[in-house]
């Protein structure tokens, strides 16, 4: 029997996480990003699929919806294999960096993100790409040589392998997609956000709340239930117990280190308007 994670490493890991979270959203949801897409053709509201499975090439629309998971295939197939007619996945890449690179700085000036950097390159180091297809895929991407830009390309490999892990564990709940929809925007508070950016119809949400019904996790109303609430948290649980190995490089000291240098970095992004309504990193 695997043992249980140390409970500290996985509460610091967490918060540690969230900060990078915040860094790494601003690749696909800032103005700034959003409009580096546009400079080469890309339709603003789609670019987002294009700029996230580039590190795989021309990614297939089947292939982004495996592995993105829980937006509607045919708001995938919209935006691809379209988009690689206006723009090469190399071009997607570094106008993400470009769009990052100003829209960080917008609003954090230039920080010094050395010691910051330094622990979350050491996270990534004990990463593992087994079973984790959008992880290993920006984990062959080279490092940006400017250190913010290292310090988001670390968040996005973070983010990247915990995403993965998360999928896994979806799965194991037995909630498909638009189930996975419903109940992380209740969880989450995010529901208005997901409804907007998902891509589900009308039908396909109440056929999964439905059926979510049927299981006890939501109650007529459509709000969570005890029983669902607790299965979420569950599925969040477990999402944290897979991704926590790699920081057991940095330890408990390390983690609460890096939250304590990114911590003001994600409420300064947060609180600028940088990112969306909805968006909480």
């Amino acid at each position: 029997m695997t043992p249980a994670p140390d409970a500290a490493l996985l509460a610091a890991s967490r918060k540690a996480w969230a900060d990078l979270e915040a860094i790494h959203v601003v690749g696909y949801f800032a103005e700034q990003s959003t409009a580096a897409y546009v400079e080469l053709g890309l339709h603003p509201q789609l670019s987002y699929f294009a700029a996230r499975s580039a590190a795989f090439g021309e990614a297939s629309p089947e292939l982004t919806v495996a592995t993105f998971y829980n937006f509607a295939p045919w708001l995938v197939h919209a935006a691809l294999p379209a988009a690689w007619q206006s723009a090469s996945p190399d071009q997607v890449l570094e106008a993400r960096l470009q769009g990052v690179g100003r829209a960080l700085r917008s609003v954090l000036g230039d920080p010094d993100v050395t010691e910051a950097l330094t622990l979350a390159r050491r996270v990534c180091d004990d990463l593992s790409p087994a079973g984790r297809p959008l992880y290993a895929a920006h984990a062959a991407l080279p490092w940006p040589e400017d250190d913010l830009l290292a310090l988001w390309h670390a968040a996005t490999l973070v983010r990247e392998h915990r995403g993965d892990g998360h999928i896994a564990v979806l799965q194991l709940a037995a909630l498909d997609p638009v189930e996975a929809t419903v109940v992380g925007g209740l969880w989450a508070q995010t529901t208005s956000f997901l409804r907007k950016t998902r891509g589900w119809s009308d039908e396909e949400y109440a056929g999964a709340e439905d059926r979510l019904r049927d299981r006890g996790w939501l109650d007529a109303d459509g709000a969570l239930t005890a029983e669902g609430t607790a299965q979420r948290q569950q599925v969040e649980d477990r999402t944290d117990a897979l991704a926590v190995e790699a920081w057991a490089g940095i330890g408990v000291e390390g983690a609460t280190r890096l939250h304590e240098l990114l911590g003001p970095m994600r409420r300064t992004v947060l609180g600028s308007g940088l990112l969306p309504g909805g968006r909480r990193g």
